[in-house]
């Protein structure tokens, strides 16, 4: 079964870019047909997808965020990273990867406040932007 684990900062200054990475072992991030994703929860508030990254590199952005999100993939690593650009204290949230199949991709894409945790997660990592 994957495991997926999130690492991050803790904490970022506002107009930082927060950088977290997420580690997978019991599966690769190369293996066809599944997408890896990062998701966030503000407090209080559901769950919004920030984007993925296909088996073959392809990247996929909620669209509301594409100016200041990008996300790679380290493959010998078996690990991918979010870059969020120009932090505000709106991106205060917990960040979660997650390994997704199509469905789950499609949906976020066509709705990114999605409704469940459909597919494998980490357990999140906390980020407060803070001056």
């Amino acid at each position: 079964q994957v495991q997926l684990q999130e690492a991050g900062p803790g904490q970022v200054k506002p107009s930082q870019t927060l950088s977290l990475t997420c580690s997978v072992s019991g599966g690769s991030i190369t293996t066809p047909n599944y997408y890896w994703s990062w998701i966030r929860q503000h407090p209080e508030k559901g769950l919004e997808w920030l984007a993925a990254i296909a088996a073959d590199g392809t990247p996929y952005y909620n669209p509301t965020l594409a100016r200041r999100t990008s996300i790679s993939r380290n493959t010998s690593k078996n690990q991918f990273t979010l870059q969020l650009t120009s932090v505000i204290p709106e991106d205060t949230a917990v960040y979660y990867c997650a390994e997704w199949d199509l469905k789950a991709l499609v949906t976020a894409i066509s709705s990114p406040l999605i409704g469940d945790r459909s597919g494998s997660w980490g357990q999140g990592t906390q980020v407060a932007v803070s001056s």
